[in-house]
């Protein structure tokens, strides 16, 4: 909770920088409380707020999940400098917002009742729907903002209609009152119903198959920094809060779930890589290929054992990286070409070769190629999920997605480096920052590719 107060702070600094016309230092305010945040967050929980751990549990899982978002948070405040640089006179609400929005991550990350669960999830929405009409002037952003708010909305009503169905049936709102009467009653039909409730709207958040419709759309149309964040920090808030839900809570009717998510993440491999393969344009692309990784990260639901939460914390902050990695060089080509077509990459390997490395390996970090974290995530939810025969069905169709996705993620990759013309100007360069980050990005997806073990020891976890 201590980190969470942090954030708080910080995005109420930052936008009242913009109520006195100093919007331009809200960047660095964010940046700076991200630091203090993320190193409060490797330390234990002050013993006074330990009287609301009824409602909010600073566990080691939670300190986990809360690390990797800051970092990843941290790694998108250095971009916007670049990416934001046509908002200058709303800088402070748009990187305010952002940090609010993280707010209800962290919230997320520690729910202990599904009170705090609903919150968790409101106060990380609503600034998203605002985030994705920031382009005023664009129609697409109006589009997403819109469309995202009134889907949002109609998740909302699955929620709480299932968190009713769930209160109902046991008189609480406490996750581990709910665990105990899922075990003691684990054919209740009400509670199923509340179950089933709950994962549909969980599932729109994470964007699963059949509930991805808005995606998409939402994820083309708002700014490029903000599909970032939507597709690393909003999908790390996400799964974590439906695993923790479905894997502690419903753990007691497991079997009658389990079922009903193994179609939706079939649906979603299958969907969404062959849409992927149909696109012409780079950010289109990597819409559907958030909805696939969704699909990948379902995989850590069958053969569930000690090691699952680690190994979602492994995957979500490798494709996380790689998500950053592969938007850095979106928002640099849309800032200078006005486009994001696999056309407007061409050559770009030629002008500016870091930008062009660190996308590179993010693409093949997502396609899961050895050497890259991005294949030790997919190996371990693999290897997870075969720990029990009857999951071979669903892992075969994870491994054709991957094979499926190796081909439109070359597609870019050719496009950056196999023409001999560039239409860069030696003037138009990437930043400094933005070549940090780039190497920040390339070391990090390697190291963690050879030496996996080195994760917990960075993020200080215990297991």
């Amino acid at each position: 909770m201590s980190v969470l107060i942090i954030v708080f702070l910080t995005a109420v600094a930052a936008l009242f920088s913009g109520v006195f016309e100093k919007g331009k230092l809200a960047r660095y305010i964010g940046i700076l409380g991200l630091i203090i945040a993320l190193v409060v967050s490797f330390f234990p929980q002050a013993e006074f707020l330990n009287q609301y751990k009824a409602m909010y549990n600073y566990s080691d899982n939670a300190a986990l999940f809360t690390k990797i978002s800051l970092v990843t948070t941290l790694l998108l405040f250095f971009l916007g400098g670049f990416a934001f640089s046509n908002h200058r006179s709303h800088q402070s609400e748009l990187y305010a917002l952002m940090l609010f929005a993280l707010c209800g991550g962290i919230t997320l990350f520690g729910f202990q009742n599904l009170v705090t669960l609903f919150i968790g999830i409101e106060i990380l929405s609503i600034p998203l729907y605002v985030l994705a009409g920031a382009n005023k002037t664009d129609l697409r952003s109006n589009e997403a903002s819109i469309k995202y708010f009134l889907m949002g909305a109609f998740a909302t009503g699955f929620l709480l209609f299932g968190i009713a169905f769930i209160y109902g049936s046991t008189g609480s709102f406490d996750l581990m009152n709910i665990q105990d009467f899922s075990i003691a009653n684990p054919n209740s039909i009400m509670f199923t119903i509340g179950v089933i409730m709950i994962l549909c709207a969980m599932s729109f958040k994470v964007a699963l198959a059949p509930f991805h419709m808005w995606s998409p759309d939402v994820y083309y149309g708002s700014p490029s920094l903000v599909t970032a964040f939507m597709a690393s920090v909003v999908k790390i808030s996400g799964f974590f809060a439906l695993f923790k839900m479905m894997s502690i809570g419903f753990v007691g009717v497991t079997e009658q779930w389990i079922d009903i998510l193994g179609v939706f993440v079939i649906i979603t491999l299958l969907l969404a890589n062959v849409m992927g393969l149909a696109q012409t344009n780079a950010k289109r692309m990597l819409a559907y290929s958030s909805v696939s990784h969704a699909g990948y990260i379902g995989l850590v639901f069958f053969g569930m054992n000690s090691m699952s939460t680690y190994t979602l914390a492994f995957y979500l902050f490798a494709y996380s990286l790689a998500t950053v990695g592969v938007f850095m060089c979106l928002i640099y080509v849309e800032k200078i070409k006005k486009e994001a077509s696999y056309e407007a990459f061409k050559g770009l390997a030629k002008s500016e070769p870091l930008l062009a490395v660190a996308t590179s390996i993010s693409l093949l970090s997502m396609a899961g190629i050895p050497l890259t974290a991005g294949f030790m995530g997919k190996f371990s939810l693999f290897a997870q999920a075969l720990g029990n025969d009857d999951n071979v069905g669903i892992v075969l169709v994870a491994v054709l997605g991957s094979a499926i996705s190796i081909a439109y993620y070359l597609r870019l990759i050719i496009a950056m480096f196999f023409f001999k013309e560039t239409t860069f100007k030696t003037a138009e360069k990437a930043t400094i920052t933005y070549n940090i980050v780039a190497v920040f990005v390339i070391a990090s997806l390697v190291l963690f590719g050879v030496f996996p073990d080195l994760f917990a020891k960075v993020f200080a976890f215990a297991g």
